[in-house]
């Protein structure tokens, strides 16, 4: 994602609360669409699924270990966002991480929240 190296100024010298991380701003994700950032070295997928809802995972693929979740499918189960696996389908809850066809698998889920128009993650 070329937005942390283009506004790295603005991203490393807006203060955060303990535990939240500043990624990018909200405009530079597109609706419906897997971007993966760096964060405090943990790769995180983040997905933005319409005007101010963005849902956070891990970028590794439980299934696989492969980190490509932030490439995968978004959809809904009823009222609930997720993402499906590009690698093998398999579909995890976007808030909670829950696997709907594998319940051994889990995909590690992450708060986020808008500051100043800004995306923060909670690790």
């Amino acid at each position: 994602m070329t937005v942390i190296l283009e506004r790295e100024e603005q991203l490393t010298s807006a203060p955060t609360t303990s535990g939240w991380h500043r990624v990018c701003p909200l405009d530079e994700l597109e609706p419906a669409w897997g971007e993966a950032a760096l964060i405090d070295g943990v790769q995180v997928a983040l997905f933005r699924l319409d005007a101010d809802n963005v849902y956070a995972v891990a970028q590794q693929d439980p299934a696989t270990l492969a980190n490509v979740m932030a490439r995968g499918i978004t959809g809904s189960r009823g009222s609930r966002p997720t993402i499906a696996s590009p690698l093998h389908k398999e579909v995890y809850d976007l808030q909670t991480g829950e696997c709907y066809s594998n319940p051994r698998l889990r995909l590690p889920a992450f708060k986020t929240r808008m500051v100043d128009g800004f995306i923060e993650v909670e690790l």
